[in-house]
């Protein structure tokens, strides 16, 4: 699968979890996993509560994404 196959949505970080996992919860509603993308974390950005992140779906699995880009306040 490649990644253009991936659904983007914007949604706000809710909780840290550990691992390096967060919860984010969805404009539309919805709450889901979702771990930092390899070049976040290359770049070292960091993500706190509160933030608003644009996450990359699959289609295969809609519980789990990418923090793929973190907006600036």
């Amino acid at each position: 699968m490649s990644k253009e196959d991936n659904v983007p949505f914007d949604g706000q970080i809710i909780a840290i979890n550990g691992g390096g996992s967060y919860a984010v919860k969805l404009d539309q509603g919805s709450n889901i996993s979702a771990k930092l993308c390899g070049k976040m974390k290359k770049f070292k950005i960091r993500i706190v509560i509160g933030d608003r992140v644009t996450v990359a779906i699959s289609p295969y699995d809609v519980t789990h994404g990418l923090i793929t880009f973190r907006f600036k306040a």
